[in-house]
């Protein structure tokens, strides 16, 4: 069993995530929401969707994009 970082759960169902050259383990997909997904640079929830991004910055829909005052992102084309 495997141990998971967010929460220390030590769970036989465990998984591992690689990210950036990292390996991280999580006991749920909750889990590694939390400690992976980017932030909405407006709204600041968390983006677990395909999300937009201008220049490096993520935002979790275009009206956030727009709101940040980012010009030309669309959710859908």
């Amino acid at each position: 069993m495997a141990k998971c970082e967010v929460c220390g759960n030590d769970y036989d169902k465990s998984f591992s995530v690689s990210m950036k050259g990292r390996s991280h383990t999580f006991d749920s997909f909750e889990c590694a929401i939390h400690a992976l997904a980017p932030l909405c640079a407006h709204c600041g929830c968390k983006i677990i969707g395909h999300g937009v991004e201008s220049s490096g910055t993520f935002f979790c829909c275009a009206s956030c994009a727009d709101m940040a005052g980012v010009r030309g992102l669309e959710d859908r084309v």
